[in-house]
């Protein structure tokens, strides 16, 4: 018993935490009589690894700051929306994410694009995936703020390595100059080099003038519009319709 104690030890002090909970468990229930010494080491090893692999997740998760939790198994298809089930299912797989092509989710207030770009997200923490989830015009913010400090390289570096980014809300304020070139900034770093997917209830057609000022307008849609894939939800707002049943 001594000699398991001091394996346990050495186990957290490795930070081998899973090892040291399935073999705490092993100590505990008598698992490994059942077990040749193969099976036992393959199910330490295992443990291990699922547990390296859910606090990767964790991490990850918490690094992409959403707003709340959403999972592609719980976006209901029964509201009368325009969502294609095969194209949610499709793009769940995250090949869009390593091919790398940009999603527009565009529709009314309430119609769930946050939530469905926020599901997303989520399945591309669980694949491993650097995510950042941001309203997009507090992330013009806190990039004006970052330039006054003189942080904005490091933020955009940051926003650059990003596996997957979120802009929610886009077009809800009008791009001031500075806002302008932070969005020319990150489309230009990830152009054809990471995914981007961006909500908005201003339709495509009309972003050209959210934007502003025709050159960087028309430089940042050349680089955005082409291959993106669009989801274009229509109907009333859930929340209006949820309201409605109650």
């Amino acid at each position: 018993m001594e000699m398991n104690q001091q394996t346990l030890a050495r186990m957290s002090q490795m930070r081998l935490l899973g090892m040291h909970a399935a073999f705490r468990t092993s100590m505990e229930t008598f698992k490994s009589e059942g077990m040749t010494t193969d099976q036992f080491v393959a199910w330490l090893v295992e443990n291990e690894w699922d547990d390296r692999t859910n606090r990767l997740i964790q991490r990850l998760q918490k690094q992409a700051s959403f707003r709340y939790r959403a999972s592609v198994e719980e976006i209901d298809y029964s509201l009368d929306r325009g969502l294609d089930r095969n194209l949610l299912m499709r793009l769940s797989e995250m090949t869009f994410v390593t091919e790398p092509r940009d999603i527009f989710i565009t529709g009314s207030a309430g119609t769930g694009k946050s939530y469905i770009a926020t599901a997303l997200g989520y399945r591309a923490c669980q694949k491993g995936m650097r995510v950042l989830y941001a309203s997009t015009a507090r992330l013009m913010g806190q990039l004006k703020a970052a330039k006054a400090k003189g942080t904005i390289l490091t933020e955009l570096k940051r926003i650059e390595r990003t596996d997957l980014l979120i802009l929610d809300d886009f077009g809800i304020h009008p791009f001031d100059a500075a806002a302008r070139s932070s969005l020319m900034d990150i489309i230009e770093d990830r152009h054809g080099r990471r995914a981007t997917i961006i909500t908005s209830q201003v339709p495509v057609c009309d972003w050209h003038d959210v934007i502003g000022e025709r050159t960087i307008a028309d430089a940042i849609l050349d680089r955005i519009v082409h291959r993106a894939i669009r989801i274009e939800l229509s109907g009333e707002s859930i929340r209006k319709l949820q309201n409605k049943i109650k």
